[in-house]
């Protein structure tokens, strides 16, 4: 769901969190309009407005773990766990993590990917939250449950900055809630 369907409908910070996001045509590749989200970090009050959007909204869910997917959900997830009381847990690409790992492979748009967590950073019956910049198909949502699930925590809830409407219309993902404050600025549906 959206943060406007979810009583902040006509908050004008949602309206300027999408206007900081910059669109790049073509990047990395042809036909690919990037969101990126570093003009968001450039203005302080945007960038809090956003963060103190997800504490709002996670303040009193009793949630202990806030897992952050590389590398962009570093830098909306730590803030957000401190700001609710919680654990920030990295889940990162493979091979970035030093001790030992589980993994959580999944299917890219050409191939596959994975990502890791630290061995016991999150317990058994932990209530976590994930948190990325933008979520277009949902592989690394899904693959980021499974690894928190895998371990025995109970994923709430999937959050990102930015959403595409095709999610939208599915709501959830692995069975897991999905919350995101804006739609991508620059796209055409048709």
């Amino acid at each position: 769901m959206f943060a406007a369907e979810d009583g902040l409908k006509g908050d004008p910070r949602l309206q300027a969190i999408s206007e900081a996001i910059r669109v790049i045509p073509h990047f990395p590749k042809p036909g690919i309009m990037f969101q990126d989200i570093t003009t968001l970090l450039l203005d302080p009050k945007i960038f809090k407005d956003t963060v103190d959007i997800f504490i709002d909204r996670y303040r009193d869910m009793q949630i202990s773990v806030v897992a952050g997917i590389e590398a962009r959900g570093f830098i909306f997830g730590p803030s957000i766990a401190l700001g609710i009381g919680a654990k920030f847990v990295p889940l990162r690409k493979p091979r970035k993590l030093p001790g030992e790992v589980i993994s959580e492979d999944y299917e890219l748009e050409y191939g596959t990917d994975s990502l890791e967590m630290h061995v016991g950073a999150v317990q058994p019956g932990e209530r976590a939250l994930v948190i990325d910049d933008l979520v277009a198909t949902g592989g690394t949502l899904s693959a980021a449950v499974n690894l928190l699930e895998r371990v025995g925590a109970e994923v709430v809830e999937c959050a990102c900055v930015i959403g595409v409407p095709g999610v939208k219309r599915n709501g959830r993902l692995s069975g897991t809630s999905l919350y995101m404050l804006v739609e991508p600025r620059g796209l055409h549906y048709g």
